[in-house]
Parts: structure tokens; C-alpha cells; sequence
């Protein structure tokens, strides 16, 4: 399995590009999967729904299934965060997995920019960082620049870098 991230700062659209690189990628015939990491403690489950009763029972993973989609969740109960390279094993196999966050793992990534949240390029201390993806010109960088909304160039690139 190929993988490929996105990586930037806060409002400066990884979500977006991630949406569009999957939409782009699955009209290309290419599968995709994706990994979000989030920095703040999050739950797709409910108080009071059953799934969320056998967590708060103690159960260390539940299933919720229907006929459209499965979920797992894995309760970590004061265990350390999984390592994107454990989460990355429990997919199912596809030909390319996007990962948005993440950004000091060592996978190859785009950065995201925009200019007008101020904050320094990821780009120029990380290494990991092949490419960014701006929406206004960054002059001096010696990586390719991508114009953000740009989304079947930056696929191409990617395509490329992973070998698909």
C-alpha cells in the first residue's frame, strides 16, 4: 500500500485538499483510504446509543455494523496512542492511503500554506515534506509549489513521487 500525507497548519486547508485528492484519485480509478489525526479528544459514538454502553461496560473494542458501513473502536483505556504505523496495518488494502496530519512522521507529505495565517512553513525544518501547496507564491523554497486549489497537478505529483 502507498501512502502519501498532507500536513500544515490549523485553517489552512488540509481537509479540503485531502476531500478533493480523494474525489480526484477514486475518478482516476485509483482506491484510497485515509487517516485523520486529531489533537483533540474526539468521539464518533453517543452517550445513551448501545454501542456507547458496551464502551463505558469496559468492552475494549466494539463493532458497530449496518448494512452501509462498520466502524471498530478501540479504546485505549490510559494505553499509549496508536503509531501511525500500527493504524496503518489495520486497513484493509487499498492502492493509496492519504493521511492528513501526522507531521513529524516520516512519510512523504505535502504542506499546506496560506499566507494569511501566519504561521512559519513546516517546509523549510522538515525534511519529510516534499511539496507545498499555497495559496500565494513562496519564493526561495527549493521543493515544488503548488497553487492549492491545484488539485489535479498535486495529484500528479503524488502519483508520481508513490509509483501508482
Amino acid at each position: 500500500m502507498k501512502i502519501y500525507g498532507v500536513t500544515g497548519g490549523k485553517n489552512t486547508g488540509k481537509t479540503g485538499l485531502i476531500e478533493r485528492l480523494v474525489k480526484e484519485f477514486v475518478i482516476r480509478g485509483v482506491t484510497v483510504s485515509t487517516i485523520k489525526h486529531a489533537h483533540h479528544d474526539t468521539d464518533i459514538d453517543q452517550p445513551g446509543r448501545d454501542s456507547h454502553r458496551h464502551r463505558e461496560a469496559g468492552a475494549h473494542q466494539v463493532v458497530l455494523s449496518s448494512k452501509h458501513r462498520w466502524a471498530v473502536m478501540t479504546e485505549l483505556r490510559d494505553a499509549p496512542e496508536a503509531d501511525l504505523k500500527s493504524i496503518i496495518r489495520s486497513l484493509e488494502p487499498v492502492q493509496l492511503t492519504l493521511i492528513e496530519g501526522y507531521k513529524n512522521d516520516p512519510h512523504p507529505k505535502i504542506e499546506t500554506f496560506r499566507l494569511v495565517i501566519s504561521k512559519p512553513l513546516l517546509a523549510l525544518t522538515n525534511s519529510s515534506i516534499k511539496g507545498v501547496a499555497s495559496d500565494s507564491p513562496i519564493p526561495g523554497l527549493e521543493i515544488p509549489i503548488f497553487d492549492l486549489n491545484d488539485t489535479g497537478m498535486i495529484a500528479d505529483f503524488i502519483s508520481e513521487e508513490v509509483r501508482l
